[in-house]
């Protein structure tokens, strides 16, 4: 018997303003999530980002409809290119990306102080 090939696929991609080993960092990713036939979600938590840049919950399989759907599944450039578009704009409990990056700006002042 002939040892099958594996498979190897990239579902998903971390996009983000703040450096990757910021403290916040994590708080403030979008992924884009792979959701089978070539089809990718922007998502940011539960939340899922639709075509008209707004953000839904994301329901679960049983309860999404193909209109809903068709408007929150992209190809994988368009869903790149949305959630590159979104990062900037991520607000975390009234702090902006911009808040974030200078405030860790000046974490690193003090600790080299």
């Amino acid at each position: 018997m002939t040892t099958p090939e594996p498979t190897v696929q990239a579902t998903r991609y971390a996009v983000n303003c703040l450096p990757e080993d910021g403290i916040d960092s994590h708080v403030f990713e979008i992924t884009v999530e792979y959701r089978g036939r070539d089809r990718w979600a922007v998502k940011r938590h539960s939340s899922c980002l639709g075509a008209d840049g707004t953000w839904d919950y994301e329901m679960r399989p049983s309860s999404r409809e193909d209109e809903w759907l068709a408007t929150h599944r992209f190809d994988l450039e368009t869903a790149l290119k949305l959630a590159k578009e979104q990062a900037p704009l991520v607000t975390v409990n009234g702090f902006t990306v911009a808040d974030a990056l200078r405030m860790a700006e000046q974490r690193r002042a003090e600790e080299r102080a």
